[in-house]
């Protein structure tokens, strides 16, 4: 099958669900059309901004590994693919960032830049999330977050400095085309940071943690109907786990759980005494308890399990199948308790969709 053709063959059955669902089925025809015109004329063809804002919708409505897709319909889809020049790039970025901020209530948003042209791309954004903090490898001491050492190498080799504390926000790389990638610093004034306390414990703000208060994942490519989108940051809010049983307590990430178990006064010695389960339970509680002192939108793993649960019951009444990825919709903490736990989903992948990409800077 050649190129044309395949892409074609992606277009069609994106078309067809898109104008079905948006009740304008009387235009698919035509549609496939001039589609099929541009794609011999140019190699590509260009999604209209409805076909875009759709798009971008059923992306996340497939996302089997994403237990808030109850949410699916209400993403702000912003299109962005007019820009070209860098410095229009990170204005754009610095836009979603507050955007998406919405003065604390988190706003569900994608931002997306041009897509592949006949397989070449024309942007991509090296960071893993827009937001993320550094890490420094001090002679085997680890400074900061460990999942970014080689990101941060790289910022540093690009002319990056850092002030070396456990929570430096690394800056935005972006790339055009085959240019060189260029970095711009994202200052403390645009993001929103939450200190993280305790609600009966005070001796847990000496722990000095805090965390930025929306995840935009940013190097992940958005597929529709056979267009790459090599740059589409997006965003929901935080599940509370996120930051307590992962960013913060993974032994390769913060590793927080000797320390909040030694605040707490916990027996570390023994296994038996369940002292990693007691911090665990107790950081993110903290984290939540922060979050919502702050008055920045996030959710605990009981309550987005439930919304799950509404998402499943939507689709089934929509006559959709629910796809999911069992090991990443059950939560890190007591899993059990969710009905996630109890079930099987089909893992199949649907198109429109995220995927990963490979890291330029490994």
């Amino acid at each position: 099958m050649d190129y044309k053709n395949e892409l074609f063959q992606k277009a069609k059955p994106f078309i067809e669900t898109c104008y079905l669902e948006l009740g304008k089925e009387d235009a698919i025809s035509e549609r496939l059309i001039q589609i099929t015109t541009d794609i011999d004329r140019y190699g590509y063809y260009e999604h209209t901004a409805e076909e875009l804002s759709h798009g971008a919708k059923l992306a996340w409505r497939n996302s089997n590994r994403c237990i808030g897709r109850l949410f699916w319909q209400t993403l702000e889809v912003v299109d962005a693919r007019h820009l070209e020049k860098e410095d229009e790039i990170y204005a754009a970025l610095l836009n979603h960032i507050q955007t998406a901020c919405n003065g604390s209530k988190i706003k569900p948003m994608i931002t997306v830049f041009k897509p592949k042209r006949n397989g070449a791309q024309q942007i991509r954004i090296w960071n893993h999330q827009l937001i993320r903090y550094a890490g420094y490898d001090t002679s085997g001491l680890i400074i900061g977050d460990p999942a970014s050492l080689s990101f941060t190498t790289f910022c540093e080799k690009l002319g990056w400095i850092g002030t070396r504390t456990p929570f430096d926000l690394l800056p935005l790389v972006i790339q055009t085309k085959q240019n060189a990638p260029r970095w711009y610093n994202l200052h403390e004034d645009v993001v929103l940071e939450v200190p993280i306390e305790h609600p009966e414990f005070p001796s847990f703000a000496g722990l000095q943690l805090k965390w930025y208060a929306v995840p935009i994942i940013s190097d992940m490519m958005l597929e529709i109907g056979g267009i790459e989108y090599t740059a589409a940051p997006f965003n929901g809010w935080y599940m509370g786990t996120e930051i307590g049983a992962r960013n913060f307590a993974d032994p390769f990430r913060y590793n927080m759980l000797p320390k909040v178990a030694s605040l707490l006064g916990l027996d570390t010695e023994k296994n038996i005494t369940l002292w990693k389960d007691k911090a665990l339970v107790e950081l993110n509680i903290a984290v939540l308890h922060s979050f919502k002192t702050a008055g920045v939108t996030i959710v605990d793993h009981h309550t987005a399990a439930a919304q799950l649960k509404r998402f499943e019951e939507n689709e089934r009444a929509c006559g959709r199948e629910v796809t999911g990825d069992w090991t990443w919709l059950i939560p890190p903490v007591s899993p059990a308790t969710t009905h996630i736990f109890h079930k099987s989903y089909n893992d199949e992948r649907l198109s429109p969709n995220f995927s990963y990409q490979n890291r330029p800077f490994e």
